[in-house]
């Protein structure tokens, strides 16, 4: 007759042996390779995650049509090298005294321009006027068409009417009067205008004062 075997699993060991070491060090490194590889399947997750968004625009780029896709690479090239435009710098011209003195020089020799205009002349009459200004007014004309080639800018008679269209140089025509809305404007011609075509001044040597306009005159 066979003996009966009974486990009580209420008992606790009473030892703790090398089988029981090996048992406990086998579970711990299980857990512990159960562990990394949930680890590795959360990366690998994670990097799909982002793989994915950077696929569908490679995919959405190969269904584009080749044109399309050579058009948005010229842009992208263009926006590349195209900058914005800096503004030019503002060049102001520098005048030169020396021309405009030697000019009133010339006036001043050709038709005593400045004792004319320098003289008080509410005690001389009309008549008296009209013959000085006469005489400046020959002299004025001799230096003007001596140094200086003068042109018309517009070649109608004053009082005619005229049109400027869109985009007219608003330097050698001024508007005057009741200015409403954009070009063009129809209007009366009140004045031609007048532009220098040519310059003839004598050079000055290195000398000479040009701010001397007369010199003073000493009869012996």
């Amino acid at each position: 007759m066979n003996p009966i075997y009974t486990i009580d699993l209420s008992l606790k060991p009473t030892t703790f042996d090398l089988w029981h070491v090996c048992l406990a060090g086998t579970v711990a490194l299980l857990s512990l390779i159960l562990i990394m590889c949930l680890l590795a399947m959360l990366v690998s997750l994670a990097r799909c995650k982002k793989k994915q968004p950077a696929e569908q625009n490679n995919q959405a780029l190969a269904q584009t049509p080749e044109p399309v896709i050579k058009i948005v690479e010229k842009i992208v090239e263009v926006e590349k090298l195209v900058h914005a435009p800096t503004p030019e710098p503002v060049i102001l011209k520098e005048s030169t005294p020396e021309a405009a003195v030697q000019f009133l020089g010339l006036l001043q020799k050709e038709a005593r321009f400045i004792d004319f205009i320098k003289e008080d002349i509410t005690n001389y009459s009309d008549a008296d006027v009209g013959v000085a200004a006469r005489v400046v007014h020959e002299g004025c004309n001799k230096a003007l068409n001596e140094h200086f080639t003068l042109a018309s800018i517009r070649s109608e008679q004053e009082g005619e009417k005229i049109t400027l269209p869109q985009g007219f140089d608003a330097s050698l025509v001024r508007l005057t009067g009741n200015i409403i809305g954009s070009a063009p404007f129809t209007g009366t011609l009140v004045h031609r205008g007048w532009q220098v075509t040519d310059i003839r001044m004598a050079k000055l040597t290195q000398g000479h004062n040009a701010n001397i306009l007369a010199a003073a005159e000493v009869e012996l």
